[in-house]
Parts: C-alpha cells; sequence; structure tokens
C-alpha cells in the first residue's frame, strides 16, 4: 500500500509538472526558433555574430529559410515571414521596405536587408516571455481566497483531530485507536488539492491564451475578464484599420476613372494632408504616372491649387469649390452624400470645372462586425469611443453594430467615459490602440491593447491581443470564463472531498457499520484529490474558443467608375433590373459589371450576387438584345429584364 501510495503522490507531483510545462510550451518554441546568431552588415562586409552582439541600428541581412534575429524595419526587400508562433495567424504575412518585422518569426520567402529597432530584453520574444513570467506567478483574487480559506482550514482539521483522539480515548477504545483515528483525519484532510485548485489552472490559461496570440499579463486580469459587462472599443485602429484608403471614385462624363486618380495624386503629392496618401497610394496600384505640378499653393481650411499642364487644378472639401465659383450640380451633391456613410470626399477641378470626386474612407476591419455581435452576444454592452463628428462615428455604428456611440471626445474624455460606467457599478473593459488611450486602458478593469498600437498603450494594458483582431477579445472573455469555472470545479471537488473524507476518517460510521479508514487509505485519497485536480486543470489545454459561423454577406459590387450625365439635374435615368444566372463569386461580379458598363448608354451598375441581379442605370433607351450579348459573352445567363 505505502508503494502504491508513493507511485501515485509521484504520480501528482508529475501532473503538475506537466501543467506548469505546458504552459510555456509556446514560450519554448517561440525561444527555439530565435536563432543563435546574426549576419549583420559592418564596413559593407556581411559578418556573422552572436544575436546578442547586435546593436540597434545594425543593418542585418536575412535570407529565406532563416530565423529572424530581433525586431526591426525593413530596408529593402520584400518577403513572406511566418507569425504563427507569435500571433497564431497561420498564414505568412507579405513584408516590404517599410514594414516592421518581429525577432523569432521566420522568413520564409525572398531575401532582405532590416534595421534593427529593438535587441535583447527590448525584443518583443523578450517582452512576451516576461509577461507570461509574471502572469503565471502572480495570484488571481480566487487564489488568495484559496489561500485564506486554506489558513483557517488547517488549524480547525488539527482541532478536529485532537477532538477525535480524545473522544475515542474517553470512549474506552486503546491509545492505538485513538491515534490512528487522528493520524487519518490529518492526512486524508491535506489541503494540497486546495493549493493546486488555482494556480494550475492559471498556469495553463495563460499558456493557452500566449499560444493563441493573447498575452495575459496578470492572473487578476484573467479572473476579471469573465466579469465584465461593457466592453469599450477605441474607433481608429481598433474597429478602424487606421489608414484610409480611397473607397469611391466618381467622375463627370468624358472624364476617365485614371485621368482623374492621375490629375488627383499628382496634386495631393504635394500636399500633407493624411487623406491625400490614400489618393497617392490608390495612383501607384493602377500603375498610374504623376504629372509635374507648378505653382503649388495651399489654401487653409479648403485644400490645394496648382497648375497641371498649363491648366489650374483645384482639390479640396466643398468649400474650395464654392470659393472659387465652381458648380458641379448632381456630382457635388452625390459626394456629398458620401459623408452620411462616414467617408471624405475630395472635390477635383480643371480649368473651372468638376471633374471628379474621390471619396476617402478609414475602413472597417473585416472581423470587427462579426466580433462586436459575439460580444453582444455574451451579454455585452458595446461602446465605441471616437474624436471623430458625429456623422462619421453614426455611420461606423450603423456599419458594425455597437450598442452606444461617444463621439467628439478628447483623449481625456475616454479615461472620464470609463469611470463614468465604473461609477454606476459596471465591470469595464477598454480595447484600444494609441497613446491616447492609455489613460483609459489603465483606468479600466481590464486593458486590452491592440498587439499592433504603441508601446504606451501596451504597457497600459492588461491584456495584449498580438494579431490586433477584435475577436480575441472574445477568445480572452470565453477563455477567463473557462479558467474560472474550472478553478471553481477544483475547489468544489477539493472541498467535496474533505466534507465525506474527513467524518469518515473521524470514525464517525465506525459504531454504526465497523467502517474505519486506514492511514494508508487516506493518504491514497488525498494523492488522488491532488491528482483529479491538476488532471481538470490541464483540459484547459483544448479550449477552443467558439465564433458565430461568418455571416454570409451581402456582397454588392458597383462599377469602377460612376459617370455623370449631361444632361438636365431634374431628368432622370432609367433603370433596368437584369436577372442573370452563372455568377458564384465576386469576380463573375465583377466581369458582369465590366460587361454593362462597356455598353454605350449606361451610366451606371449594381451587381448583386446574392440576388443574382444587376440594376442598370441608363442615359438612354438600350434594348434588351444588347444587354442580352454583353451578358452572354462575358460567359453568362440574361434570364429576364424588368
Amino acid at each position: 500500500m505505502q508503494k502504491n501510495f508513493s507511485g501515485l503522490s509521484g504520480l501528482g507531483k508529475t501532473l503538475e509538472a506537466r501543467a506548469k510545462g505546458k504552459t510555456s510550451d509556446a514560450i519554448t518554441k517561440l525561444m527555439n526558433l530565435a536563432p543563435k546568431t546574426a549576419t549583420v552588415e559592418r564596413n559593407g562586409i556581411e559578418i556573422q555574430v552572436p544575436v546578442e552582439e547586435v546593436q540597434a541600428g545594425e543593418v542585418l541581412v536575412v535570407k529565406a529559410g532563416e530565423s529572424i534575429p530581433v525586431d526591426g524595419v525593413i530596408l529593402e526587400g520584400v518577403s513572406s515571414v511566418d507569425e504563427s508562433a507569435l500571433t497564431g495567424e497561420s498564414i505568412p504575412v507579405e513584408k516590404q521596405t517599410g514594414d516592421k518585422v518581429i525577432g523569432a518569426t521566420i522568413n520564409k520567402s525572398g531575401y532582405f536587408k532590416m534595421q534593427a529597432t529593438k535587441v535583447g530584453d527590448d525584443t518583443t520574444l523578450a517582452q512576451i516571455v516576461r509577461l507570461v513570467d509574471e502572469a503565471t506567478s502572480s495570484k488571481a483574487p480566487i487564489a488568495k481566497l484559496a489561500d485564506k480559506v486554506s489558513g483557517v482550514f488547517v488549524p480547525v482539521v488539527i482541532g478536529i483531530a485532537l477532538i477525535a483522539v480524545i473522544v475515542w480515548l474517553f470512549a474506552g477504545y486503546g491509545f492505538e485507536f485513538a491515534l490512528s483515528i487522528g493520524i487519518s483525519i490529518l492526512v486524508i484532510s491535506c489541503p494540497c488539492a486546495l493549493g493546486l485548485a488555482t494556480p494550475t489552472a492559471i498556469m495553463v490559461g495563460t499558456g493557452k491564451g500566449a499560444s493563441n496570440g493573447i498575452l495575459i499579463k496578470s492572473a487578476e486580469a484573467l479572473e476579471v475578464a469573465h466579469s465584465i459587462d461593457t466592453v469599450v472599443l477605441d474607433k481608429t485602429g481598433t474597429i478602424t484599420q487606421g489608414t484610409p484608403v480611397v473607397t469611391n471614385v466618381l467622375v463627370k462624363e468624358g472624364i476617365s476613372q485614371d485621368e482623374l486618380l492621375q490629375v488627383a495624386a499628382s496634386l495631393e503629392k504635394m500636399s500633407e494632408h493624411p487623406l491625400a496618401d490614400a489618393i497617392v497610394e490608390e495612383a501607384e496600384k493602377n500603375a498610374l504616372g504623376f504629372l509635374p505640378v507648378n505653382n503649388f499653393k495651399q489654401i487653409p481650411g479648403q485644400g490645394i491649387m496648382g497648375e497641371i499642364q498649363n491648366v489650374t487644378c483645384l482639390a479640396g472639401n466643398r468649400r474650395l469649390m464654392s470659393a472659387q465659383g465652381i458648380e458641379g450640380g448632381a456630382l457635388l451633391q452625390l459626394g456629398e452624400a458620401m459623408a452620411v456613410d462616414g467617408k471624405t470626399p475630395l472635390f477635383f477641378a480643371r480649368g473651372g470645372q468638376l471633374i471628379g470626386v474621390v471619396a476617402v474612407a478609414d475602413v472597417v476591419k473585416p472581423t470587427s462586425k462579426q466580433a462586436i455581435q459575439e460580444l453582444s452576444g455574451l451579454g455585452m454592452e458595446v461602446v465605441m469611443l471616437t474624436g471623430d463628428n458625429a456623422k462619421t462615428a453614426e455611420a461606423i455604428r450603423k456599419q458594425v453594430g455597437v450598442d452606444r456611440v461617444v463621439a467628439e471626445v478628447f483623449p481625456q474624455d475616454k479615461e472620464k467615459e470609463i469611470r463614468r460606467l465604473q461609477e454606476k457599478g459596471r465591470k469595464v473593459a477598454m480595447v484600444g490602440d494609441g497613446i491616447n488611450d492609455a489613460p483609459a486602458l489603465a483606468r479600466a478593469d481590464v486593458g486590452i491593447a491592440i498587439g499592433a498600437g504603441t508601446d504606451v498603450a501596451i504597457e497600459s494594458a492588461d491584456i495584449v491581443l498580438m494579431k490586433s483582431d477584435l475577436l480575441d477579445v472574445s477568445t480572452a472573455v470565453q477563455l477567463s470564463k473557462a479558467v474560472i469555472r474550472n478553478i471553481k470545479q477544483n475547489l468544489f471537488w477539493a472541498f467535496i472531498y474533505n466534507i465525506i473524507g474527513i467524518p469518515v476518517a473521524a470514525g464517525v460510521f465506525y459504531l454504526s457499520f465497523g467502517l474505519k479508514l486506514n492511514p494508508m487509505i487516506g493518504a491514497f485519497a488525498m494523492s488522488f484529490s491532488s491528482v483529479f485536480v491538476v488532471s481538470n486543470a490541464l483540459r484547459l489545454r483544448w479550449f477552443k474558443a467558439r465564433h458565430l459561423a461568418k455571416p454570409e454577406q451581402k456582397e454588392t459590387y458597383s462599377s469602377s467608375q460612376t459617370i455623370l450625365s449631361k444632361k438636365s439635374e431634374g431628368e432622370k435615368n432609367m433603370e433596368k433590373l437584369l436577372k442573370i444566372e452563372g455568377m458564384v463569386c465576386g469576380n463573375c461580379v465583377k466581369h458582369v459589371s465590366k460587361a454593362l458598363m462597356e455598353i454605350e448608354g449606361i451610366s451606371d451598375v449594381t451587381v448583386q450576387l446574392e440576388a443574382k441581379t444587376a440594376l442598370v442605370q441608363m442615359r438612354h433607351a438600350v434594348s434588351e438584345d444588347r444587354l442580352k450579348t454583353a451578358v452572354e459573352d462575358a460567359g453568362y445567363q440574361l434570364i429576364s429584364v424588368q
């Protein structure tokens, strides 16, 4: 029996060690990926040095198949980098000049030179290791409660054992019998299971989070996350991409989209306005060259102007057009209507004529809407905080489905909003990425930083999402709930075991049933309770967040350009609804749109993939035969025309 007891005790310790080991599995794999040497370019010569000797600012060379030694920025070359060990994202990330790369990730293809920005203990890998170590060694409030209970439990059990020995001695039983009863009580009630119930679950939980790209800085943050009832989201960089892009291009009849973009980008290339980069990038994406601009001039609060091919060109807001006496009729109205959707319309004129409108917006991340739906499904109120104007904020609110919006707020107002919610008794999580979010992140019950954000935001947060994906907020909350549920299960079974075991060990059933607990059997049962608790905690290794199936989105594609008719504004365009078979994807939609747009007289086409329809707007009548020929030439079948 003693041999069996020793074996079971050893098994309990083995499982505990296994739980600790599994916690840092993801970290160990990362550390193994980090190379021991780095190829550094010094005085024009490539030399290999130990990675510890790499200095910030030095130029490193990374070839295909090699691990990236330290954090840095690509100076030249392109690459596909496997960041799965860090972020959990299986698809390699394309990198080019100017992009950041992280140490311990793998260069899957391509050759590039990079400049080291963070080395030694400052690298992302070193910070992750430190964060996980701190999290696993910290104690959650529920763990402190278990410690307090154990502090009371031990003297109470000792008292019960002494009382049992005395009672059995007074009852006339021998000293050996009474002593075995006391020993059985002390052995079976050893609070090992209570001591293991919380830390093992915390260790496995934080390790599981790390392997999913969710870094939990403390056990307290992991526990508090399960009780969150309000999630406050920053807009820019959290719900949205954080960088503006061109979303719509409207052009006047006789002006091509490329012509407008070339003029627009040539002017905006001279500008310092944040939205100018989006237009320049769009032109570069379409391989359009830049035209020389003379007599460039900025007009504060309105826009810019300059001469292109000896013709005065303007770029700016509607105030600029009005100030220069330029009328655009319906085109101006279409541009202004885009502001309702949260877009910023930029108007472009040439030679005193409005030639087009380019709409720019900070687009919503692909998973933001789904993430917000999941948070609402978990019973949380979702609030969006933004410094943007109310109109833009409302457009984003409708798009992603947040419950409430607080717009036009300053950084200090974000912190005040968090405090106001807390004063109402709400448990608040704040999700942000910028320096201006740091006070709110620190104030919140749980601060969650987007991994692509600033160092200040990450330092102020309790949880860091390495993938910068809002879905991971839901994952973190679900993980927290799973860990707390596991801890409660462990504590329940540890207490139940003692509630049942102590009376049996004390001999309560001896007189009635002759049932007496041998101390060696008590030791066996005590060891088994530890094995059970640790085994239950290890189940968290198989935790998998439940995400909603991505909602089937109704895809609507418009033609690449909208042409303004020369007809009077009061005259309405004719419309026809085409029923088309054979479209199965977004490329099919683009093919149909392009085929119909090439027909003389058609001004706009809107194709709906799910409904298998195309709404055609015409400046003048177009025959059904012409429509049918265009659709069939594109490889699809026209069923009906309404």
